[in-house]
């Protein structure tokens, strides 16, 4: 008990300490600290409440017209302090509205008259819907939903799916689609914002609650079907010899082919109907989407990914066989989940399934990976791990995408960097790192925590590189052991939930035991950029001595190549802790037993706008 209240002080002078420090913060998050619903040790707070929904939908593609077309039923649930009057829907494949702002291009064969939605109810009552629906929300007006009441919304819905314009979902050829973001949805209500009404214009990506979901999907005879969730419905769809083959796959370490050329050839795969209806179920997930093909084969296998309960995720490929690196992408898939799961960041792969499906993108959503085919290699793999990171950030962890895209393009990023070279040891992964070098410091270089949705030319590498860059020196400040222990304190308290960039900072601090805030400040919050320098170099008595300047404002670890006259080297590396107190020198002292002939600073990851001064040579 005694060490117990010694733990509670400790953590109490932290979290205050934590407090004290200047992380500026804007006054509609302040008021969810202030209501309890998030605290300063970074876990969710006493008061803290979500939305609930649980979808039955039915949905049905026509290949022939790209239609799609479904009705659905929707349970809300209003876990929340506040009464309710309206509800807010999102229609996302109204980015393909004529007339919708959009900041990507649209092929003008892709422009449609958006969602028709038909037949709606609201606790069995029909509304109308005219003006209700204002480009990707559809506001909705509904009778006072108290706190802890629940409503039912009833629906039809259809559209045509993109053909030439393929983003995050459409066409892939004549006869595979990817089907994304295709049902109307009820958006998120927060602690934060409260409705979110942001618009999707294309750039941004999502937000939205955790859900359940039960999907029955039709489509012809000849096509197959995968999706996010597991399927209910196996032995009803598929031939005897194929729901054989799923099973092994799900229990076996190889590589198994469910589906190949020659199946495909023979096209006895699925039972003899004109239309087959796959039944699909998810629970507590993001979103759902779903892909189809009459000429896919596929691959599969599976990886343990918790050795304590012995659990096992199975990793498909469903892929265009002309498409040579394909028949590789199971592979790295499988290596991408046991690394995940066993290696960085040693979280076992939350799900059951994880299918990378071979089309037009670079896009992740639950359970599924929508990957164009690459010729190189090393690009291949980098795709794949990237892509399949994404599992556990947004979807695992709930994050808000379009406010905060380095929430989980930061974390996808980094996952790509350390995963990429244990899957092929050649790679080196320098993704992002020359665009941040060149728009550091420039006006469009905007602080991280610039709303994603606010920004434009800044939005690659604040989402990518430069969180990616902040998580890695902190990661070898901390060292792989404590950091991992404070991101697993993190991933433990918020997973299924909504965490804001400050639960991250507050949980990083709480878990690892020491307040960072120093850093997050710089890196996240302050304008700024950074450049390290070499000013002086020194030996004497077989002593030497680098200095090193920070020029910029940004901390960065150092990292210096000692070369002597014998060709023989050193290497000596300093974290971003040397940065902490606010000097702007450091000198590093090392024995040089020969004469030294050159120093050069900088690797990989180590931002820096200037690398003019990063080499002195002894004359």
């Amino acid at each position: 008990m005694r060490k117990y209240f010694i733990l509670c002080l400790l953590l109490a002078a932290l979290r205050q300490a934590s407090a004290q420090v200047s992380l500026y913060m804007p006054l509609t998050i302040k008021k969810a600290y202030d209501n309890q619903t998030r605290s300063y040790s970074g876990a969710p707070g006493a008061k803290y409440w979500q939305n609930k929904a649980g979808y039955n939908i039915r949905v049905a593609f026509d290949p022939s017209v790209n239609r799609v077309s479904g009705s659905e039923q929707i349970h809300y649930t209003n876990n929340s302090p506040d009464t309710l009057k309206a509800v807010n829907f999102k229609l996302f494949p109204n980015l393909f509205q004529k007339g919708a702002i959009r900041s990507m291009a649209v092929s003008p064969e892709d422009l449609t008259n958006g969602v028709v939605i038909k037949n709606l109810k609201v606790n069995g009552e029909a509304r109308p819907l005219q003006g209700t629906i204002r480009g990707t929300n559809m506001p909705l007006y509904i009778p006072d939903l108290y706190p802890g009441q629940s409503v039912q919304f009833e629906l039809d819905f259809s559209y045509t799916l993109n053909e030439n314009t393929h983003i995050r979902t459409g066409s892939v050829d004549s006869g595979a689609y990817f089907i994304a973001y295709f049902f109307p949805r009820i958006a998120v209500y927060d602690d934060i914002n409260g409705w979110d009404q942001i618009p999707y214009t294309g750039t941004q990506e999502f937000y939205n609650d955790f859900s359940d979901f039960r999907v029955a999907i039709t489509v012809p005879g000849n096509y197959q079907v995968w999706a996010t969730g597991d399927l209910k419905n196996t032995a009803a769809v598929y031939n005897d010899k194929y729901v054989q083959r799923i099973a092994a796959a799900e229990k076996s370490n190889d590589v198994i082919a469910v589906i190949d050329s020659n199946d495909i050839r023979e096209g006895n795969i699925n039972r003899s109907r004109s239309a087959n209806t796959w039944q699909y179920e998810a629970v507590n997930v993001t979103d759902f989407a779903f892909a189809i093909s009459n000429h896919y084969c596929w691959n599969a296998t599976s990886v343990e990914v918790d050795a304590s309960t012995k659990r096992r995720t199975r990793v498909d490929v469903a892929f265009n066989p002309a498409h040579a690196d394909f028949f590789d992408v199971i592979h790295y898939a499988r290596a991408t989940v046991d690394k995940i799961s066993h290696h960085f960041p040693k979280w076992p792969f939350p799900y059951p399934h994880e299918t990378v499906f071979d089309g037009l993108d670079q896009m992740e959503y639950p359970m599924m990976v929508n990957d164009n085919p690459l010729a190189d290699k090393a690009q291949t793999i980098e795709l794949t791990d990237h892509e399949i990171f994404h599992t556990l950030f947004p979807f695992y962890m709930g994050t808000n995408e379009t406010q905060y895209a380095w929430m989980d393009e930061g974390w996808a990023t980094i996952g790509e960097w350390i995963i990429s070279p244990l899957i092929d040891s050649s790679i080196v992964d320098d993704y992002g790192m020359s665009p941040y070098n060149y728009i550091a410091g420039k006006q469009a270089d905007l602080p991280i925590m610039t709303p994603s949705n606010q920004i434009t030319d800044a939005y690659v590498t604040n989402s990518y590189p430069k969180p990616a860059l902040g998580y890695l020196y902190i990661k070898d400040m901390l060292g792989d052991s404590l950091f991992l222990k404070a991101l697993h304190y993190y991933m433990s308290q918020w997973n299924g939930k909504h965490p804001q960039p400050y639960d991250f900072f507050y949980c990083m601090n709480t878990g690892a035991g020491k307040n960072m805030d120093w850093f997050w400040k710089s890196w996240f919050f302050d304008n700024g950029f950074p450049d390290l320098g070499i000013t002086r170099v020194t030996q004497k008595d077989k002593q030497g001595a680098v200095e090193i300047t920070s020029l910029g404002n940004k901390p960065v670890p150092i990292d210096i190549t000692v070369s002597f006259d014998d060709n023989s080297t050193i290497r000596l590396h300093r974290s971003i802790a040397v940065w902490e107190k606010g000097n702007k020198t450091v000198s590093l002292r090392f024995p040089s037993p020969q004469k030294i002939k050159k120093v050069t600073l900088g690797s990989t990851w180590v931002a820096d706008i200037n690398k003019r001064d990063n080499v002195y040579e002894v004359k």
